[in-house]
Order: structure tokens, then C-alpha cells, then sequence
């Protein structure tokens, strides 16, 4: 369990205007809901998200990078394979979504939830993260290849085969997550907290024979 990491949430107005999606002259969108809508090949850099929430949308070949998203909320979006690299995103929620594949690698993220999200094949490679949390999400073969954590949780996360290579897990709690085994680098897993059958995996994917002094190899 990760109690101790606090991830401010949104700071959103009580009533917003339902608005159709559409990129204006300037590239800044605020202050409105958008939902229940399909948004199609957008190819656009420097868009800029201030209060606003996504609600049922789906998001197809969506190519977003260097975006900027402050006080956003995505609920039960599909956000599949959506590109949204080298962007910065502060008090974001990804709440009940959908995101196999989806990119943002190169991101900075500040107080950001990720709550049920499917994102398996997710890249966060070479990402800097402060405050922010994965509470129940799917993120098998997920890359978070270097990345740079600061207060970073994990919970009730199926993390199989994900990628931490590069990365330290210093303060990073992934006892109540669930994985067989997880890409990492040595000096990495100084200072992260797992149970005693994960760290027997682990010293097994670093190539340790681990031996019970009772029963014999492990």
C-alpha cells in the first residue's frame, strides 16, 4: 500500500459547459465537459488542456505530443495507443480507462491518478513522476525504462513483465502488486519494498539459486 503518497486532485470548477471538441486558432482548451463523442486523427503539437473533463470518449489515432493538461479528468475514455509524448501533466486523473499502448514517454507528471486503467503495453520510457499513483490498473509489458520517481505507488497492479530497467524503485511499494517477473537493473531495487516471494523471484531473475535451509533449493 503506498498511505503516504498524497496526489492533489483536479481543481475544477462546479458547473462546466458541454462543448464540442474542436482545435482553436490559439490551441487551448478550457474550461468545459466534452463527452460521449469519437475524436479522429488528430495530429496536432502544443495543445493545451486547462480544466476540462473528457467523459466517454474515444480517442482514435491521436497523435498529442508536447500537450499540456492542467486540472484535466479522462473518465471511461479510450485512450488506445494514443500518443501523447514529451507532454506535462498536473492534477490529471485517468479514471475507468482504456489504454493499451498508449504513449507518453519523455512526460512529466505531477499529482496524477491512474484509477482502473487497462494499459498494457503502455510506455512511460525516460518519464519524470512526482506524486503520482497506479491504483488497480493493468500494466503488463509496460515500459518504464529510466524513469525518474519521486513518490510513485503501485497498488493492486498486475505488472507482469514490465519494464524498470534504469529505473530505482527507491520508496516504491510493490507488495500488493502482482507480477512474475519484471525487467529491472540491479542497483535499481535498492530501497524498494516487495514481499518475501517476490524478493525470492527477484534474487531468482538475477540469477541467485536461493536454497531453504530445510527443504532444499528453491
Amino acid at each position: 500500500m503506498n498511505k503516504n503518497i498524497k496526489v492533489k486532485q483536479p481543481m475544477l470548477p462546479p458547473h462546466l459547459d458541454e462543448k464540442t471538441f474542436n482545435v482553436p486558432q490559439d490551441h487551448i482548451i478550457s474550461n468545459c465537459i466534452i463527452e460521449s463523442c469519437t475524436i479522429t486523427n488528430d495530429d496536432v503539437e502544443r495543445l493545451i488542456f486547462e480544466q476540462v473533463i473528457f467523459n466517454n470518449v474515444v480517442f482514435e489515432e491521436i497523435n498529442w505530443p508536447r500537450a499540456e493538461l492542467t486540472d484535466v479528468q479522462f473518465i471511461n475514455c479510450d485512450l488506445s495507443n494514443a500518443d501523447f509524448s514529451e507532454s506535462i501533466l498536473h492534477r490529471v486523473e485517468f479514471i475507468d480507462c482504456k489504454m493499451l499502448g498508449i504513449i507518453l514517454a519523455d512526460a512529466t507528471f505531477g499529482n496524477v491518478l491512474f484509477k482502473n486503467g487497462h494499459a498494457n503495453l503502455s510506455s512511460f520510457g525516460f518519464s519524470k513522476m512526482k506524486q503520482v499513483i497506479f491504483d488497480s490498473c493493468a500494466l503488463e509489458q509496460t515500459d518504464f525504462y529510466e524513469c525518474e520517481f519521486n513518490k510513485v505507488g503501485f497498488d493492486a497492479c498486475h505488472l507482469n513483465e514490465a519494464n524498470f530497467a534504469n529505473t530505482s524503485l527507491t520508496g516504491v511499494d510493490l507488495s500488493n502488486s502482482f507480477f512474475e517477473r519484471l525487467q529491472i537493473t540491479l542497483d535499481g531495487l535498492k530501497g524498494c519494498t516487495v514481499t518475501n516471494e517476490q524478493a525470492v523471484g527477484f534474487a531468482k531473475a538475477l540469477g541467485l539459486r536461493v536454497k531453504d535451509t530445510e527443504e532444499g533449493e528453491l
